[in-house]
């Protein structure tokens, strides 16, 4: 049977128990939760990100909570304080997100029809893969998590990148696992870097590519002259779970294919 009342602290654990048809048993999601649209609808909202009610989460009776990274240990700790099951997961690749979408499945005995997803999912990513691999260059990614500081992709968007057929120009801030390890403290490092696009994906503040273009230093910077500055929403790419592996590296891909088409 597993759990029968989950409250997700993130978004990605609700949207892949949407996927697998085990919605009634979430009984309370977090406030940032976008997808699927309708569970903002039919949920309530107990949780940012960083802390949440924790009377109503308790109120709920949940019998399991479901929480990411090691971001949400303070809220973590409160709420085993209070008495509740807690289990979260740290997934930083592309690897990782899988066997995480595996793990939360068994726990609501639906691994067959994860199975069933997940391979599908991979057998787009290999054909996405293959595809790129025919272009005869690949474009230079600069990904920008957030603006100030300037904090360049985490490791499963890098890996997304790849499989889109561009390269990350950060790669080895991508194999740090902490946001603050993948700051960017030189100003003028990406711009010298000459990625050939810059995609954009500020968590929950819009993009705005005017003002990455206007950084003193960055006019000869390829993406810059070309005017290849895009934005993938925080939702689509930043969410370890379904929406990366899906909407944000087909966002990707698209936008790596149009480079590679205007060569």
């Amino acid at each position: 049977m597993g759990p029968q009342r989950i409250v997700c602290l993130t978004e990605e654990t609700t949207e892949w128990l949407y996927l697998l048809g085990e919605d009634a048993r979430i009984v309370g999601i977090s406030g940032y939760t976008v997808r699927p649209r309708r569970a903002r609808l039919e949920k309530p909202r107990v949780s940012a990100f960083l802390d949440g009610k924790i009377d109503r989460i308790v109120a709920l009776q949940p019998d399991l909570v479901i929480g990411f990274s090691d971001m949400q240990a303070a809220l973590a700790d409160k709420l085993i304080r209070a008495g509740l099951n807690v289990f979260i997961t740290n997934q930083r690749s592309v690897a990782e997100i899988y066997a995480t979408l595996r793990l939360v499945a068994g726990l609501v005995g639906a691994s067959d029809r994860a199975g069933t997803w997940i391979a599908a999912c991979q057998a787009r990513h290999d054909t996405i893969a293959a595809t790129a691999a025919l272009w005869p260059r690949r474009p230079r990614v600069y990904f920008e998590e957030w603006d100030e500081p300037m904090i360049s992709a985490i490791r499963w968007v890098s890996e997304l990148i790849g499989i889109a057929g561009g390269d990350d120009v950060f790669p080895e801030l991508a194999a740090q696992s902490m946001g603050r390890d993948r700051v960017i403290t030189d100003a003028l490092a990406p711009a010298r870097r000459a990625p050939d696009l810059i995609v954009g994906s500020w968590c929950s503040k819009k993009f705005r590519p005017e003002r990455v273009a206007a950084r003193e230093g960055w006019a000869e910077v390829p993406a810059v002259r070309r005017g290849r500055l895009h934005e993938i929403k925080s939702c689509d790419i930043l969410q370890p779970g379904p929406a990366a592996l899906t909407d944000g590296l087909e966002q990707l891909h698209r936008l790596c294919a149009a480079w590679a088409a205007a060569q």
